[in-house]
């Protein structure tokens, strides 16, 4: 099993979560973070450090999320990784509660 970043996190990109994973298998990209799957290891310390919900265990995703594991494998495996805490982007809150973001990623 896995966490998934979903599409929550897409042009919120808060980097709460990344302070705390042990094994840093976060990714940055332009707009949106990505785990790893092969890296992460189950331990559920970023879930509450997600200010906007976007994180969820492989076995809790919505289904409308499902296609976010392939996502976040595919974009992991191209972005650089990211061990530390950024500023988020200054509209940041504005696109918090934006539903159906998934058209805003940027690869």
């Amino acid at each position: 099993m896995t966490f998934i970043v979903t599409e929550q996190c897409i042009r919120c990109k808060y980097t709460d979560c990344v302070e705390v994973c042990p094994v840093d298998c976060f990714y940055e990209g332009p707009n949106f973070l990505a785990i790893n799957p092969d890296e992460c290891i189950d331990c559920a310390l970023c879930v509450p450090e997600c200010p906007v919900n976007a994180i969820y265990s492989e076995d809790d995703l919505p289904a409308e999320y499902k296609h976010f594991t392939d996502i976040n494998k595919k974009l992991a495996d191209k972005w650089p990784n990211i061990t530390r805490a950024k500023a988020a982007p200054v509209d940041a809150d504005e696109w918090a509660n934006v539903p159906s973001k998934e058209g805003y990623l940027e690869e």
